[in-house]
């Protein structure tokens, strides 16, 4: 279906160990529905595993850079969908883009200035030497995606990469969700950020919503997702 012009870009972040691939359903979806979508790769969870500059690991300041660079090649106003560990770049980022107009965050990390995932976690950074976390190895499939479909499952636990350490300890500069409307998905299963812990980071957003699902709708019910964000973007869209 052709897209809508009048209507906002989506700009899909995807969380930790992932990448824009486990978007392409929902992507699919949306472009059914008239919404024109783009999926980033974040540096932290893919090549390069350090800057070209630097021999340390690419961190979540890295991750915000890439998100900027993405906002600033899309033309008009852009609805960006953070997932996950993605709310803490995205946070970072949108605060000086000038074309966001709602950030969507999705079982989220929707982070204040001084926070970092382990820090709001309460849990220490491991440090195996190795400055990347491996994904959830055998549990992978009941956490992240234990209601979707087998062979879906099967494959995005095999194109899990190791994320850097360094991204989920550094800590937030500017919160850019005090400044740019926000929405916060719940998703009532999550096996991941518990419901509980999203509840507690909804009171950041402007608007709550809920999905019956575990952590990642984008593949157990993309259709679903896809109705809630466009009726979310449609919102902010000038009254006729």
């Amino acid at each position: 279906m052709n897209a809508d012009t009048r209507r906002p870009t989506f700009l899909l972040v995807h969380g930790g160990w992932h990448g824009a691939w486990c978007w392409d359903a929902l992507r699919a979806a949306l472009d059914a529905d008239g919404w024109r979508s783009h999926a980033i790769d974040l540096p932290s969870a893919n090549p390069p595993a350090h800057r070209p500059d630097s021999a340390q690991p690419v961190a979540m300041l890295d991750d915000a850079d890439a998100i900027r660079d993405s906002l600033g090649r899309i033309d008009g106003p852009v609805v960006v969908i953070a997932h996950s560990y993605g709310g803490v770049p995205t946070t970072q980022a949108i605060a000086d883009a000038a074309n966001v107009v709602q950030a969507v965050y999705l079982a989220a990390f929707q982070l204040d200035v001084g926070e970092s995932v382990f820090t709001f976690l309460k849990k220490p950074a491991p440090d195996d030497g190795t400055d990347h976390a491996p994904p959830y190895e055998d549990a992978a499939r009941r956490i992240l995606f234990d209601d979707v479909p087998e062979a879906d499952a099967a494959r995005a636990v095999a194109r899990l990469r190791p994320q850097s350490v360094r991204s989920l300890t550094q800590k937030v500069t500017t919160a850019g969700w005090r400044t740019v409307p926000s929405s916060y998905i719940v998703c009532d299963h999550d096996q991941a950020l518990p419901p509980s812990r999203q509840r507690e980071l909804a009171t950041r957003a402007d608007a709550v919503h809920r999905l019956p699902s575990s952590h990642s709708p984008f593949l157990s019910m993309p259709r679903q997702l896809a109705t809630l964000l466009g009726q979310i973007a449609t919102s902010t869209l000038p009254a006729p």
